[in-house]
């Protein structure tokens, strides 16, 4: 017997929001809700970020640019691709583009959006906004806001990969996602030099 289409779970109702903790980065939600099934669930805790937007920066060469910085969370130095927060009425490419030149004091005239997505639908109301920048150049130093300590450099984009492979570079998972998205618009791209990226 052929099933019938499947009928997607309706939106929860919305009884009660309260705000326990508000800053400039994180606002934290606790929502009362009446759930299809006719239960109560009792403060469902949502983080509400401003969106994120990172950036896989090659150059001519096909370097790849990246940065190195203490997150103290994990207690440890990171590598990562340059990334920040889109601030409240900025698009996500200006974002990327301020960040990058801040971060480390590149530029690129050559921008391609290579995904957006949620970050964490189940507890986060922010997305993840991926770019590609191909011929990325230095045309400035770092400027860094306070309490950012951060060391850019370019890695060729070989020796990246076979340290992500081997693990010598453990990136965040969100741009672990990136590097998948740069698979995926690297095979639809009509550009040959996006497809020494592939691998």
């Amino acid at each position: 017997m052929a099933e019938g289409p499947r009928q997607s779970p309706r939106p929860w109702k919305v009884l009660d929001s309260r705000y326990s903790f508000i800053d400039p980065w994180i606002r934290l939600r606790g929502d009362t809700l009446l759930l299809p099934n006719g239960q109560v669930q009792a403060r469902c805790h949502i983080f509400e970020y401003p969106d994120w937007a990172d950036v896989i920066a090659l150059t001519v060469d096909l370097n790849i640019v990246l940065v190195d910085q203490y997150r103290h969370s994990v207690g440890q130095t990171r590598t990562e691709f340059p990334a920040g927060v889109v601030d409240d009425g900025e698009e996500p490419l200006a974002a990327i583009k301020r960040e990058l030149l801040e971060e480390t004091g590149y530029a690129s005239a050559n921008w391609h959006l290579i995904g957006t997505a949620p970050v964490n639908p189940a507890r986060q109301t922010n997305r993840i906004h991926s770019f590609l920048a191909l011929d990325a150049r230095k045309v400035a130093e770092q400027n860094l806001d306070e309490g950012e300590i951060i060391r850019a450099y370019e890695l060729p984009w070989s020796e990246f990969v076979a340290q992500v492979e081997t693990g010598g570079i453990e990136l965040p998972a969100l741009q672990l996602a990136g590097l998948y998205l740069l698979q995926t618009y690297a095979r639809r791209s009509a550009d040959p030099r996006l497809a020494v990226l592939r691998f």
